[in-house]
């Protein structure tokens, strides 16, 4: 599988990685599907310390032991919880990084991290603290690089100002193109972009649209209706099916501007790791392939949504 360079980094990672959150909590299986992953091409694994309160991290540690070397491992911090109580909170602090990166360690059964992200963020939050905490980490070998996980503006504003972030993980679609107006700033500073949510919860996948859940039936999906997107559809199917699936295309789609380093789609089986995979070596998309793709779809802004 190709490689790309994630900012001005030394880690090249695969063009489709894994997206450890929906592996769920069977051991046996979600060790399966890591390995597949791996066998197929994938180096690139991104887990966070808050899916299944660690239990994710566990199964990334015990699924690379013996091919560390071969595997780029992102995992994420910030949203912090207690044994025994339910929910979570926000917790950027020095104190809370620098102590938490420690069981994220002891759960990857790992000595460092390639590229440790904060897991959100807010405008209120302690900036230079946190940049600190990361960059600390950093000079006693414990992550090699880091960046964040967010879709606020004026978060990714001070990020890219005040920090030597590597990456912004960003929720980016056919049918939620609402981070490219944040790629020219990322391209002029050599931060890349890690893609998350690419099929659009289901959406941009052979899946019917009749299978959507009861939420996209009544709201539709960000933008779109559940009319606009019963019009929609079926167009990009046909559109595109002659060379290539709906997911490949959705993948390539998000693949198609060099700021994109990774495509990071979930798989909570082989049969959906595999297709991932295969969209992968898909034909890239043409200009002209890409312009179509750009005129029949939505433009937005974040200050739109907020």
């Amino acid at each position: 599988m190709k490689k790309r360079r994630i900012g001005l980094s030394d880690l090249y990672v695969s063009e489709i990685g894994l997206g450890c959150m929906s592996l769920g909590t069977d051991e046996k299986k979600a060790i399966r599907i890591i390995h597949e992953a791996l066998e197929r091409g994938i180096n690139y694994l991104d887990t966070a310390d808050l899916y299944d309160r660690g239990l994710n991290e566990e199964f990334v540690g015990k699924a690379v032991k013996g091919k560390r070397d071969q595997v780029i491992i992102a995992t994420k911090v910030g949203n912090r919880w207690e044994e025994g109580k339910d929910g979570w909170f926000w917790d950027p602090s020095k104190q809370y990084i620098k102590a938490e990166v420690k069981e994220s360690l002891r759960r990857l059964q790992t000595d460092y991290i390639d590229l440790y992200q904060l897991h959100g963020g807010t405008i209120d939050d302690p900036i230079d603290e946190t940049i600190e905490a990361f960059e600390e980490l950093k000079q006693e070998g414990v992550i090699r690089y880091y960046g964040i996980s967010s879709i606020r503006p004026n978060v990714i504003r001070e990020y890219v100002k005040r920090s030597n972030i590597v990456s912004v993980m960003m929720q980016y679609s056919l049918l939620d193109r609402r981070p490219e107006e944040w790629f020219p700033l990322l391209s002029e500073h050599h931060i890349s972009v890690i893609v998350r949510g690419p099929v659009a919860k289901g959406l941009l996948t052979e899946r019917p649209l009749e299978a959507a859940s009861d939420s996209v039936k009544e709201n539709g999906y960000l933008d779109y209706t559940y009319e606009e997107l019963k019009t929609l559809l079926p167009k990009l199917k046909e559109k595109t099916g002659e060379r290539r699936s709906l997911t490949a295309t959705a993948l390539q789609f998000c693949l198609y501007d060099p700021v994109v380093a990774a495509v990071i789609p979930g798989a909570s089986s082989v049969e959906q790791l595999i297709e991932n995979v295969h969209a992968a070596s898909a034909p890239p998309l043409s200009e002209e392939e890409y312009e179509w793709l750009r005129q029949q779809t939505k433009a937005s802004t974040y200050q739109a949504h907020r």
